[in-house]
């Protein structure tokens, strides 16, 4: 059964940021340094969008999608999207969600006419990189970039 994605709603905040915080801080995505950011589900949806995948009533993943530049669109130009902090619970994963959540991502950055969406991810990450392989994004080195220093992100882009 494929989840229903839509934009998250503020009874959903806590959930959203204690899903991503979860899933980014065990799996060794971030430390105590970055969780305010991974929390900050209300700022993210603010100036960007944050959308949610929900099955049976229940946030089952999340993802940002920025598509009209600000703090949260990290290094994009005019005309770029940037998807940001995707999670999904672990123990709903193989089922589609993701790539749903992706994939709204997608619609909404053609919907706001962006011709490019970019996203940075970890080296360790390699299921998400299967992923964003499959829907068409491709390696860009020359987006990759530290944000702190000692952490290493690999870009990747999307020409829509």
């Amino acid at each position: 059964m494929l989840p229903t994605v839509r934009r998250v709603t503020p009874a959903e905040h806590a959930a959203v940021a204690d899903l991503t915080a979860r899933v980014y801080l065990t799996e060794g995505y971030g430390d105590e340094g970055y969780e305010p950011s991974l929390r900050a589900v209300a700022a993210r949806d603010e100036q960007a969008e944050v959308l949610v995948a929900v099955m049976d009533g229940e946030v089952a993943g999340a993802v940002t999608v920025a598509t009209r530049g600000g703090e949260w669109a990290e290094q994009a130009a005019p005309g770029e999207a940037v998807i940001r902090m995707l999670a999904v619970d672990p123990r709903l994963r193989g089922g589609g969600i993701g790539e749903a959540l992706v994939r709204a991502c997608l619609d909404r950055a053609r919907a706001d006419g962006c011709h490019t969406v970019r996203l940075s991810t970890q080296p360790t990450m390699a299921v998400a990189h299967r992923l964003y392989e499959r829907l068409g994004f491709v390696r860009v080195p020359s987006y990759d970039w530290e944000p702190v220093p000692g952490v290493h992100l690999l870009g990747y882009a999307l020409t829509l």
